[in-house]
């Protein structure tokens, strides 16, 4: 029988003019998996991310996200799709609520004022609905980034260093959305530095390197090591 991935990649290169950046990735996650994807700065992470989120195109290879195809059926991705990337990709002369509207009312989400009430509670900025987001912090704006990103209640959810900018208290926050959103059987990818909070969260463990994902393995994977240890096997190899 088939597997039925909710993320199918073959093949993937994305060059910048004369530099390749991604040399053929070959990357699958099934339906509610939580992968971190790990690896040096320049290993092409972010980048790779941005092709999932059909925010930027690849050169050569396939891309399948939730049976629809990139960048062919963009529209139909992003609908399924929840992103927290280095950008918070928020308005600023808006509200915190009014942030939230706007995009729940873009994803058509049914009974979106309590679903808005719900998300910053969730985010801890039900105390800051009112006030306008260009007032607010850059760890602040990171925590309704991440409300944006799960109001739709997305079937797949990219995370581009999501920890960066957010205190301890934030961090613990995120923490505990991402636990939430993996418990509903949601699938994740992650790129993350932080191999502690990526070993304790994720499920799957694939290795950027080079162009290629060089190593993968699962939770279960690690035996007695640890992902740091097989983090610097993989860079090595």
């Amino acid at each position: 029988m088939t597997s039925i991935f909710m993320i199918t990649v073959k093949k993937l290169v994305k060059r910048f003019g004369l530099k390749t950046v991604l040399r053929g990735v070959d990357f699958e996650v099934q339906p509610g998996e939580f992968v971190a994807l790990l690896g040096p700065n320049g290993a092409g992470k972010t980048t790779f991310l941005r092709i999932l989120a059909s925010l930027s195109r690849p050169s050569l290879g396939e891309v399948n996200i939730a049976g629809y195809k990139l960048p062919q059926q963009a529209a139909q991705v992003r609908a399924r799709l929840g992103v927290v990337s280095h950008l918070p990709l928020l308005y600023g002369e808006l509200t915190a609520e009014e942030n939230l509207r706007f995009y729940a009312r873009m994803y058509n989400v049914p009974n979106y004022e309590s679903r808005i009430t719900e998300v910053l509670g969730m985010v801890g900025l039900e105390n800051r609905r009112k006030d306008l987001v260009r007032t607010f912090s850059r760890g602040m704006q990171q925590r309704l980034a991440i409300g944006r990103a799960v109001i739709h209640d997305p079937e797949v959810m990219l995370f581009d260093e999501p920890y960066t900018g957010l205190d301890q208290d934030a961090s613990s926050m995120l923490d505990e959305v991402l636990r939430s959103v993996a418990a509903k059987g949601r699938t994740v990818v992650m790129t993350s530095h932080d191999l502690a909070r990526a070993e304790d969260l994720a499920t799957r463990f694939d290795i950027l390197s080079r162009g290629v994902i060089g190593a993968t393995t699962p939770r279960s994977g690690l035996g007695t090591s640890n992902l740091l240890d097989f983090y610097k096997k993989a860079l090595a190899a």
